[in-house]
């Protein structure tokens, strides 16, 4: 079964909220989904051991969020404001990120 959201906002200048289908509400420090943004480049960094735990270099709009767009109906894209946009965060990928204590239970990370 397929997790389908039925709100997505914007919590704040750092911070999403999602309220799910099924009455979940996740919230999500951009700077989380930046680190585990899903594209190819972002994969291939992390895969190499290069990591922001590891050297906290910080870009200018790195974690600052510019637009959220809608991927057909399985998926959101974030836009940064460093120009980044290749990132496709699936709904399934966005409800395993939620960093409530319910779901830190439930989702191995």
């Amino acid at each position: 079964m397929q997790v389908i959201p039925q709100k997505i906002t914007r919590a704040g200048t750092n911070k999403i909220e999602i309220e799910w289908k099924d009455g979940h509400k996740s919230l999500h420090h951009l700077y989380v989904l930046r680190k585990f943004c899903p594209c190819a480049s972002c994969q291939t960094v992390r895969e190499a051991g290069g990591s922001a735990d590891l050297l906290p270099v910080l870009q200018p709009g790195q974690n600052e969020l510019r637009d959220i767009k809608q991927v057909g109906n399985y998926a959101i894209q974030l836009i940064w404001e460093d120009g980044h946009t290749t990132g496709i965060y699936t709904y399934d990928l966005l409800r395993r990120l939620c960093e409530c204590e319910e779901c830190r239970k439930t989702f191995r990370k």
